[in-house]
């Protein structure tokens, strides 16, 4: 017996070294962690169990017979993050450069199956140079076992990616379809097709960086939520935004104990301004909403017109949607209600209240916005919130005009509770734009037209211009003095704790993609 304990102590060690010393140090050159480095930091002490340890690839072609390693390249396993269990994979890049092979996607494939059955979150480590070229087409059905795992866990458990390292050409579809992308600035990257390819095809020079790069994607494409300065600081990122989920779509969103005093917030009556063009920190106004120190913002730097992200209320999580004034006036635009419906959908899926904030303007004008579907990628927003059956409640801060007062979680939608503060105007459009329509024959034939439009704007503003037509009609439920705002919506989503909604027997709707 010790003989075999040995053979099997000796296995474990050399799985343990994956491609050995010398790129295990090649790795920490770069700045980069091994694949059981961020294993260790990303879960409790103790806590993981590794699966597959002693897997190996079935390649023998090029010469692959000579070349086994112990674990294939992936370190695949389970544990736990503050005592709640979670599935994880780690792509090695020591070992044959992270390539993913037929025996490589099965190990990754078993953990994914396993996190679905026990409703767990599935979270994957990336650094990877792509499919493993000897291997051929096995590798590329590899890829596609993971992309199917992805669709059908998704809505199911929470998946998150952490890509930390090269993720390039088909490898990318995986992390693209799971809820949240991490990258690190300056050693990940992701991208379709790599700069050689670009340069070939197009004649275009790029690098790395700029073609895929974190800030690319966190400030162009939006492909990342969140942008980390290295391995480590990603890894808290991931603890962070887990802390707001539940474990499935099953499970509620974990509170934390809290006692709730008056909770009236001065400091909320005196963000917005008193005229009605000037831009304000929609920020503010959620740090004087929330739990002190809890707004956990994602795709901070793309779309900055409109704000996503989780936060507490009373140890309670939620997620928010909120206009940003600072940006744009906060119009909806393309990228904006993209971002935003994601956002909303994810929240639905697991049971995550979700609260909006809204001060909007409307719909961005122009030619560009029309040629880039605005009219699909508007409705996809007005669809999330319409399909949404979680607790949703909307507090409007100032502005709310148009079709964009429909789409921001209107009573007509579904809201459940629509507040509004008294500065809060509701209308088909801005007092201005409204009297030269209306008004139009009688400002023309003044002798002062300028003077006549406006006294018609303020003869307009006094009638539209507030939220007290809309509250007589029951479209606000309530209209509230800012300082109690973190007070109302206590004791809103308390009420709504226990909401269910029964859909219309359905396959699935048709989203407008």
């Amino acid at each position: 017996m010790n003989k075999q304990l040995d053979t099997l102590r000796q296995k474990l060690a050399e799985a343990k070294l994956g491609g050995g010393q010398s790129r295990i140090d090649a790795q920490h050159k770069k700045g980069k962690l091994t694949a059981r480095e961020r294993i260790h930091f990303l879960l409790d002490e103790g806590s993981f169990e590794e699966i597959g340890a002693l897997v190996t690839h079935r390649c023998t072609d090029f010469g692959m017979t000579e070349q086994h390693v112990l674990g294939d390249g992936v370190v695949t396993g389970y544990g736990t993050i503050s005592g709640r269990l979670v599935y994880v994979f780690a792509q090695d890049f020591t070992v044959f450069g992270g390539s993913l092979s037929e025996t490589h996607a099965e190990k990754i494939c078993k953990v994914m199956d396993l996190a679905v059955k026990n409703g767990a979150p599935m979270i994957g480590l990336n650094d990877s140079g792509g499919a493993r070229i000897q291997e051929g087409v096995n590798s590329l059905g590899g890829y596609a076992d993971i992309f199917y795992r992805n669709v059908q866990s998704s809505g199911v458990i929470p998946q998150i990616s952490a890509i930390l390292g090269p993720c390039a050409g088909g490898a990318v579809y995986s992390p693209a379809m799971t809820d949240f992308i991490l990258m690190v600035e300056g050693c990940s990257y992701m991208f379709v097709t790599g700069p050689n390819v670009v340069k070939t095809v197009t004649n275009e020079e790029v690098s790395s960086e700029a073609l895929g790069g974190a800030q690319t994607h966190a400030t162009k494409s939006g492909v990342t939520h969140l942008v980390a300065a290295n391995d480590v600081d990603c890894i808290h990122k991931i603890k962070q935004l887990l802390s707001y989920m539940p474990q499935n779509c099953m499970d509620t969103v974990p509170n934390l104990p809290y006692t709730i005093g008056e909770e009236f917030r001065e400091e909320l009556s005196a963000i917005v301004p008193e005229n009605a063009n000037q831009p304000y920190d929609m920020r503010d106004v959620i740090k004087g909403i929330v739990d002190e120190e809890s707004f956990f913002e994602v795709q901070e730097a793309y779309a900055e017109n409109i704000v996503v992200g989780f936060a507490r209320l009373a140890g309670r999580s939620i997620g928010i949607v909120a206009n940003q004034p600072m940006f744009l006036a906060g119009v909806l635009d393309v990228n904006s209600s993209k971002k935003a419906a994601r956002f909303v959908r994810f929240c639905d899926c697991f049971n995550i209240p979700l609260l909006v904030l809204e001060d909007v303007p409307g719909f961005l004008p122009g030619t560009d916005q029309e040629w880039n579907a605005i009219i699909t990628n508007g409705a996809k927003l007005l669809y999330a919130f319409s399909e949404a059956t979680v607790a949703r409640v909307t507090v409007i801060t100032r502005k709310a005009y148009g079709g964009a007062y429909d789409v921001m979680n209107s009573k007509h939608i579904g809201a459940d509770m629509n507040f509004a503060w008294p500065g809060a105007e509701i209308a088909v459009m801005g007092a201005k734009g409204a009297s030269e329509i209306i008004f139009k024959r009688e400002i023309e034939s003044a002798e002062d037209p300028a003077a006549k439009l406006l006294e018609k704007e303020r003869e307009y503003a006094e009638t539209f211009a507030n939220p007290y037509r809309a509250a007589a009609r029951g479209f606000i439920d309530e209209v509230i003095e800012p300082r109690e705002t973190r007070r109302k919506l206590i004791k809103a989503f308390a009420m709504l704790e226990h909401k269910h909604v029964d859909r219309p027997r359905r396959k699935h709707g048709n989203v407008p993609l």
